[in-house]
């Protein structure tokens, strides 16, 4: 184990655990469920004037256009809101990606809007752990680092979306964009468990909506005449699902469509999420989801149109990543802290990064849990521990404590 050097010492010193708890309870009450847009323009100005205090320039990306499936079959383009990047020192011949979201799962109408305090060092609230915790992480590990003097030889990204809990589709070109060329990114969603444990290797995920069109007919006079897009797509969930094996799950999660009772649908949607391990697998999906539709377009005599796709590709464990996560643990010990990792069944801005070939550890932020839910909850010491890990990282990285 490397022990802190004086250097050190000093470096983790500086990390202010009371300004980071302020800006939780700043920003956790702020309201900023992914397609809330006025909630999300508040966020990005209150990030800004809180990473104004790093040098390099901040930037507002507009989000990427993404349409969805209404429930009618429609095609319809989402509301995302901005970008915020942070680019410092751009011209290193090393530099990082550090990412982050601002977004939460919880809309303006769901009640769960406040903090309240479970005891002495566990909050709970919205985004308390997933992840504006992890932002003020972020900010408070890079705050110190800047005072390394190995910070000066070399640079940095600041990624924080405003779409990952709906997957980073308006984010994902920015984020492939700035992944280029980086020797290793750091992501900030909360430990896989609350003693800290990061994630390892994490599967792959897309998402589909299946648009079926069938034909109309009175369910009494002439349902011969029909054809039943309710039916074609119950099929479609059922065979979906027996395609499963190692490696791969399938989530047939909600069909849409049909009217009223004495009419054969015509139209109906099957929205399902599919989950490969590794790359071949969802190599191997699509090739059966190909010929899944062609069957099934010749047995119901329906149309079928596919919308979605694969946009998380599988994040398996590399030699670089195993490196990278090495020494996150050596600095974990450095610090009196035990890093462990295991292998995760969900997905995040992680898996894109790995895909663009940048080795990752995307569990960098607090220690929490019950996150999705209004248990969320942040364990409140974890801020200025995380922040001390993520600074270490960062100088060692550098060619600090050599």
């Amino acid at each position: 184990m490397k022990q802190l050097d004086h250097t050190e010492h000093k470096l983790i010193g500086g990390i202010d655990a009371a300004a980071m708890l302020a800006q939780v309870e700043a920003w956790c009450p702020l309201n900023t469920g992914t397609g809330n847009l006025a909630g999300l323009a508040a966020q990005w100005d209150m990030l800004a004037n809180a990473f104004a205090t790093l040098p390099g320039e901040i930037r507002k990306v507009d989000p990427a256009p993404v349409t969805a499936i209404s429930a009618d079959g429609r095609a319809v383009e989402t509301a995302n809101g901005a970008h915020f990047v942070l680019s410092v020192r751009p011209q290193a011949p090393r530099r990082y990606l550090l990412t982050g979201h601002m977004d939460t799962v919880f809309a303006p109408p769901h009640p769960f809007q406040s903090l309240r305090w479970l005891d002495a060092e566990t909050l709970n609230g919205p985004g308390v752990a997933d992840m504006k915790g992890g932002l003020a992480v972020i900010l408070s590990a890079l705050r110190v680092f800047e005072n390394s003097p190995a910070a000066a030889a070399v640079g940095y990204d600041v990624l924080i979306n405003s779409d990952e809990e709906t997957g980073s589709l308006s984010s994902a070109p920015l984020i492939a964009e700035l992944a280029q060329g980086k020797a290793a990114a750091l992501t900030y969603e909360p430990s896989a468990l609350p003693d800290g444990t990061l994630a390892g290797e994490r599967p792959g995920s897309g998402n589909y909506s299946a648009v079926i069109k069938g034909r109309s007919a009175h369910a009494g006079r002439n349902p011969q005449d029909g054809r039943n897009a309710i039916i074609a797509a119950a099929d479609m969930a059922l065979k979906l699902k027996n395609l499963e094996r190692d490696g791969l799950s399938i989530n047939p999660a909600k069909i849409d469509g049909g009217s009223a009772n004495n009419v054969v649908p015509d139209h109906a949607i099957l929205r399902f999420n599919v989950r490969p391990r590794l790359p071949r697998f969802a190599v191997e999906f699509m090739e059966s989801l190909r010929e899944l539709v062609q069957s099934l377009e010749e047995l119901h005599e329906v149309g079928i149109h596919l919308h979605g796709g694969v946009s998380r590709p599988p994040k398996p464990l590399t030699k670089e990543a195993e490196s990278l996560f090495g020494l996150v643990r050596e600095c974990g010990e450095s610090l009196g802290q035990t890093i462990r990792w295991q292998t995760s069944g969900g997905v995040c801005d992680g898996n894109n990064i790995a895909a663009c070939g940048v080795p990752v550890v995307d569990t960098m932020g607090v220690r929490g849990g019950a996150i999705h839910s209004d248990q969320e909850f942040l364990i409140v010491p974890s801020l200025a521990e995380r922040a001390a890990l993520s600074a270490l990282v960062l100088h060692r990285l550098s060619g600090g404590n050599q």
